[in-house]
């Protein structure tokens, strides 16, 4: 294993865009991998939803490691479940590269999180949109990724939260300085300026992504206007 993990390294990156899979084409995953490989991209976005933490059933271990078998990105595997403690080692074993619970779903995630890093995974942990900010604050300095919903979760497509934005400052301050700040939910060229200013540097990014007829453009829309959000406030 490298001495520097791969989020502390993409936390250099001040704007990373992560494709959520939830939106792409289902009957042609390779190729939408495929497509999202030659616009360098690095990190994949993956939500595993159980029907009863949120009210919608995604993918589970199979398609992660279907997935795992024909790309090398980052798998960045979001555990929208009850009793993830269940699962954790089974989706590492199908590939996944991080792993992230809900708070709401761990109200204690130390040891959890302490087992996902000891499976090889970055461990990560996800308050949902709505939920106190001071619930997350305690264990932030052991996550490597700290993920705000930007809207209620379990569904793509939605309109963005913007009150958020107060809970990824606080997030922010309280993580590790080599720690991911990641968003998920109504990210696109309109609210992706707004976050980064806020202090996140990994996007999830689905609809805008893939309803864009090119990929690669539409990745570089989001960044640039990011960057360009960043270079207003310091203005």
């Amino acid at each position: 294993m490298n001495s520097e993990s791969w989020t502390s390294r993409l936390s250099r990156e001040r704007i990373v865009v992560a494709p959520s899979l939830l939106a792409a084409d289902f009957a042609n995953l390779e190729s939408e991998l495929r497509k999202l490989e030659t616009c360098g991209v690095q990190v994949v976005h993956i939500d595993v939803m159980d029907g009863r933490f949120v009210p919608n059933i995604s993918v589970g271990v199979p398609v992660v490691e279907a997935i795992r078998k024909v790309t090398t990105l980052k798998l960045d595997v979001h555990l929208m479940i009850e009793e993830p403690e269940r699962y954790v080692e089974a989706f590492r074993n199908a590939g996944a590269d991080s792993l992230s619970v809900h708070i709401e779903a761990v109200p204690e995630p130390t040891e959890l999180l302490g087992k996902i890093r000891s499976l090889g995974a970055a461990p990560g942990l996800v308050l949902n949109c709505g939920t106190p900010v001071d619930a997350i604050l305690p264990y932030a300095k052991y996550a490597d990724i700290l993920l705000t919903m930007s809207v209620p979760a379990g569904f793509g497509g939605q309109k963005f939260h913007a009150d958020v934005l107060e809970s990824v400052r606080k997030l922010r301050h309280a993580a590790r300085p080599d720690a991911l700040i990641e968003i998920d939910g109504g990210i696109d060229v309109d609210t992706i300026g707004a976050a980064a200013v806020a202090g996140v540097n990994i996007f999830v990014a689905g609809t805008a992504v893939f309803h864009a007829t090119d990929y690669g453009e539409q990745i570089t829309r989001l960044k640039n206007a990011a960057f360009d959000a960043l270079a207003a406030r310091r203005s």
